[in-house]
């Protein structure tokens, strides 16, 4: 049996991961078939082998045969998911949408998001139109995208299983695509959600309609109340929503300060709900159980419960069906979803009396999880945790204590093992590892799952505890907040290629298990990659330019052989995040990039909404701009202002800034007019970044003799109709234009006629929403790498 099982649970693991690669879906045919394949294989694989001394002809027969079902499994899944999504005709049309709300509505400011189940659509006409099943839709109040209509925001008692009928804008799942960055495409995918919009609520639009509650949803409206009732009996809102993400799994409640700490420190997997929570709680249902299963006798002397169902079974019964309570009520996330199909698989074979290695119990587990979730393998959390069970298990960690001091111990060690083991993995993942953590883990592992989360749930019973619970909280933040602040606190280190990831873990894999120290030390020395790699840069003399996928906005990165200057900042997305944030901080991060300076081309919130978090980061960097000194970003530290005629050369290439001269800034001109426009140069090959000049500002380079010829173009003002002007793009003669803008965006960037005349000069013209980021070298003027097609997954948007 358990020749079997192990080749079984690899090939499956195995299949799915080949089937995740593929570029393009096949048809659904060609699975099915695969399908049957697979099914003839198994019953050549029972009828011809069983004779066969071979064992590892065996093995790899299971293999193959559970790699072409998985593969196929996967294969038909997708392609049936894939043919409910959104019509493209339907994208960025009003439509009457009646429907359910269908979870828990995560709320920032006076806006909502919420998944939204679709019962019926039709367009303004009335004529009925087919939607995909669930919606993630958007519900903003005041201001929308800047737009001078005012909008009513959604209101406060907006439930889950509410009927609403709503004039929506929809768009296929569009996410932005740069190195190592976030596939919020795939996330949206393993989610069921193949359409995103927002609500139509302006002054001119049908106005949203109430149409009555329903029955669905009863869960999620049980978690709306317990957090509603968090936020009344708790003040401060910061620990009130860490309150609410502990108890109902709402993250989003979480201010984002928060979130920066419990990272820096490596503690945000104990702020999520993960296996550590549920598994905590299942071990102490177990045990309440057992102890009181097996003194049965003394209340049921006559049949005691044990005579009918062993105390083990039972206590594994009882930890299984709380696992799986706590984690719907938590919202069924993807991490505790496979904490409860692990604890089940234990259960199962504790029933069935079967004894298994516990490396094969891991294998199955994760094969069991992937049959279920195939697109779990691409995210971060399966890998932590799975990497997480099998290093204790390796370590022998498993083995029970017997004394109080011998579980402190174990505690110790299974910490140091997880901090240290998980350092690598961490590293390839994330692209840092907190130098805090071992020590912030030992305080807040115990404190928050034997403290703050048993009175988090003593609160559904006993209102006043969540007081307690936040209390509790307020003492380990304040903790945290100390430890995050060191300057040490963490370590970051570049994106090392996969080969040198999957070294470092079995570098970590070896140093965890129990054999020689000289083969310990072998772990180690294959881990040094790992901690050592340097991202390639370009060769003295040459350069290479990044544009970013952000979204509306500007943020472009150039690289010279030692030096590094990134142009705009991207846009502000909301009051918690912005472009700093969420990619250039990560991309700067997994490229190990130390800036020595960042041109900010004007205030403008789609240029310079990212710059907290990158000059929070990158301190060191000296910053070029044209925002006024009464500015607040002016605020964030030391600013220069940029004029024509700064010029400075590193490594053999030359930067020169054409504009504004400083009698635009007497002209108290707008700040588009006043956009910094930079000029790189080596050799024969340069760039021009124009920020958001616009056709004034354009005549007044061509009259200004200065050289504008440029292979590569930044397009000024994302395409707008008011720039690049048929005299400026005739000086300028470039190869390539680079336009960032975001996918169907309110203004319409880049304009149809604009493109034209690019076109008409023979320009390649390449979009951020189609390409993602793009990589240009100067030494290769005419090539452009797109990241989407270095990239390309079949559940990505292609249009």
């Amino acid at each position: 049996m358990f020749s079997v099982i192990t080749p079984l649970a690899l090939g499956w693991i195995a299949g799915t991961a080949l089937q995740l690669q593929q570029a393009p879906l096949w048809a659904g045919e060609v699975y099915w078939g695969l399908s049957a394949a697979a099914l003839a294989m198994a019953f050549a694989v029972v009828r011809f082998t069983r004779g066969l001394a071979g064992v590892w002809l065996q093995a790899a027969a299971w293999f193959a045969l559970a790699a072409v079902l998985a593969f196929a499994q996967a294969g038909v899944r997708a392609s049936h998911y894939a043919q409910s999504a959104l019509n493209p005709a339907l994208e960025g049309r009003t439509l009457q949408v009646v429907g359910i709300v269908a979870n828990l509505p995560q709320r920032v400011e006076d806006s909502a998001r919420f998944r939204f189940e679709v019962a019926s659509a039709r367009e303004s006409d009335g004529a009925l139109v087919q939607l995909p099943p669930q919606l993630l839709i958007g519900w903003y109040g005041n201001r929308l995208n800047g737009s001078d209509d005012k909008l009513q925001p959604p209101p406060v008692d907006l439930r889950p299983g509410d009927r609403w009928q709503l004039a929506v804008r929809l768009k296929a799942p569009h996410g932005h695509i740069n190195p190592h960055g976030f596939d919020y495409e795939l996330w949206l995918w393993e989610q069921g959600l193949q359409a995103t919009g927002y609500v139509r609520n302006g002054a001119k639009d049908t106005p949203p309609q109430w149409l009555g509650s329903t029955w669905t949803h009863p869960v999620e409206r049980l978690r709306q109340r317990v957090r509603s009732a968090i936020d009344a009996h708790v003040a401060d809102r910061a620990v009130a929503g860490i309150v609410a993400a502990l108890l109902v799994g709402d993250q989003a409640a979480i201010e984002r300060a928060d979130w920066d700490v419990f990272r820096a420190t490596g503690v945000a997997h104990l702020m999520a709900i993960s296996g550590l929570h549920i598994t905590g709680l299942a071990w102490l249902a177990a045990l309440c159980v057992g102890w009181l299963w097996r003194r049965s006798d003394v209340w049921s002397p006559r049949q005691p419960w044990s005579l009918w169902l062993p105390a083990p079974i039972a206590a594994s019964a009882c930890a299984a069906g709380v696992a799986l309570a706590y984690a719907v009520f938590t919202g069924w996330g993807v991490p505790a979803q496979r904490t409860v199909w692990m604890l089940g698989m234990v259960t199962l074979l504790r029933v069935y009396g079967l004894r298994w290695p516990l490396m094969q119990v891991w294998l199955t587990v994760c094969a069991v999880v992937l049959a279920l979730d195939p697109w779990a393998l691409m995210q971060a959390g399966f890998w932590l945790s799975f990497v997480a069970v099998g290093v204790l298990f390796t370590s022998g960690s498993h083995a029970p204590a017997n004394t109080v001091w011998a579980s402190a111990q174990r505690m110790w060690r299974e910490q140091w093992l997880m901090s240290v083991c998980l350092a690598p993995l961490t590293l390839l993942l994330f692209h840092q590892v907190s130098v805090v953590g071992l020590f912030a883990n030992l305080l807040a592992v115990p404190w928050v799952t034997l403290v703050v989360t048993p009175l988090c749930l003593l609160g559904l019973v006993l209102p006043f505890a969540w007081s307690m619970a936040a209390e509790a909280l307020q003492w380990l933040v304040w903790l945290l907040k100390a430890c995050a602040g060191v300057s040490w606190a963490q370590w970051s280190a570049p994106a090392a290629p996969l080969w040198v990831g999957a070294a470092a873990l079995v570098g970590m894999g070896v140093w965890a298990l129990r054999v020689p120290m000289w083969l310990r030390w072998f772990g180690v020395a294959l881990v040094l990659p790992v901690l050592s790699w340097q991202t390639p840069r370009p060769a003295h003399g040459t350069f290479e330019l990044v544009a970013a996928d952000m979204g509306q906005g500007h943020a472009v990165l150039v690289r010279t052989a030692t030096h590094s200057l990134l142009y705009d900042t991207g846009p502000r997305y909301s009051a918690e995040t912005d472009a700093g944030q969420r990619v250039l901080v990560p991309l700067l991060r997994a490229w190990g990039e130390r800036l020595d300076r960042i041109v900010i081309s004007h205030q403008d919130s789609d240029h310079s909404g990212g710059a907290p978090a990158v000059m929070a980061m990158q301190p060191q960097a000296g910053v070029l701009t044209s925002i006024a000194t009464e500015h607040p970003l002016q605020q964030l530290g030391a600013m220069q202002r940029c004029e024509r005629g700064q010029l400075w050369t590193w490594d053999g290439v030359q930067f020169e800034v054409l504009h504004p001269s400083a009698s635009d800034y007497e002209r108290k001109l707008k700040p588009n007019a006043l956009s910094c426009v930079l000029r790189v140069s080596a050799h024969n090959t340069s760039a021009l970044l124009a920020g958001d000049i616009e056709a004034a500002q354009e005549q007044d380079l061509l009259q200004s003799d200065q050289a504008l010829q440029a292979d590569w173009l930044l397009v000024p003002h994302h395409g707008s109709a008011t720039s690049s002007t048929p005299a400026f793009l005739e000086a300028v003669q470039p190869s390539v234009a680079i336009v960032q803008a975001g996918y169907r965006n309110r203004f319409g960037h880049p304009r149809p006629d604009v493109l034209r005349r690019y076109s008409d000069l023979g320009v390649l013209v390449v979009q951020t929403p189609r390409c993602g980021a793009s990589t240009w070298h100067s030494e290769q003027p005419k090539l452009v790498q797109c990241e989407r097609n270095q990239r390309q997954r079949y559940w990505q948007h292609v249009f």
